[in-house]
């Protein structure tokens, strides 16, 4: 099971310089990926650094800062010309814990799920140390996206998840418009329009410690308009029944809580 890691930044150097390790940890078939947006801070003259003494990591510079989903496009793009059998999506900034890619991997070679979500907001899910008024956005704009589109993943906005390789090459990943966090909820939507089976574990999410978050009204904004634009595009009649495993024991055996 080779998987690949996109990761995308904008001054993270400081996170991205504690999380590489902690990721190549996990064995020889991890690899990363970092989409790095010119960082003024040197996050992508670091990656780069790094990579000459470690074969797994691989950086993509992008020249300029033109959004979230354009980010993970080009990244997911890079990645499906590997030999990677499963691609990982998470934030640099340890508010995904990155011990926990192993299981999200394994849950989804177990499961044969297209898509792996790390959701915030169903039974065993925490989060730590995150504003009241975050929180509240969140969840109420998770609550919005299902209401308007129907559908039934309880976090639409989390990034932190992993999809098989075959199928997102199936999605065609570059096809998808939105350029900023709704990226989130437009690419995991598309896999209920394209008839993909989708599999939610819970996650403990943290507020960053160090660095700045990158939302702005701007981005809520268009998250917003991005629900009504592909509200049309209906989950496909063979779709199958949203899988919410759990995580046995710790052990990250799948159970069947459908």
């Amino acid at each position: 099971m080779n998987v690949i890691i996109v990761t995308p930044t904008y001054n993270e150097r400081e996170n991205i310089e504690r999380l590489l390790p902690r990721l190549l940890a996990h064995g020889p078939n991890y690899r990363v990926l970092v989409v790095d947006d010119s960082s003024p801070d040197g996050t992508g003259d670091f990656v780069e650094e790094y990579s000459l003494d470690e074969p797994r990591v691989t950086l993509l510079r992008r020249p300029t800062r033109d959004g979230l989903g354009r980010a993970y496009v080009a990244g997911y793009t890079a990645a499906l010309m590997t030999s990677a059998d499963y691609i990982v999506q998470m934030d640099a900034d340890f508010s995904h814990d990155p011990d926990f890619v192993p299981t999200l991997a394994h849950v989804a070679q177990q499961t044969g799920a297209d898509l792996v979500v790390g959701s915030r907001y169903i039974a065993g899910a925490r989060i730590d140390n995150w504003p009241r008024r975050r929180a509240l956005l969140s969840r109420l704009g998770n609550l919005y996206t299902r209401l308007v589109l129907g559908t039934s993943i309880s976090d639409y906005t989390t990034g932190f998840t992993v999809a098989r390789a075959d199928a997102l090459r199936r999605l065609r990943v570059d096809s998808l418009g939105a350029n900023g966090f709704a990226f989130l909820l437009e690419f995991k939507h598309a896999f209920r329009t394209h008839g993909m089976s989708i599999a939610e574990i819970p996650i403990t999410f943290v507020e960053r410690e160090r660095g700045k978050s990158k939302l702005h009204t701007g981005i809520i904004g268009e998250a917003l308009t991005t629900v009504w634009r592909i509200r049309k595009q209906q989950a496909a009649p063979s779709a199958p029944p949203i899988l919410r495993p759990g995580i046995a024991g710790g052990t990250g055996e799948p159970i069947d809580e459908r």
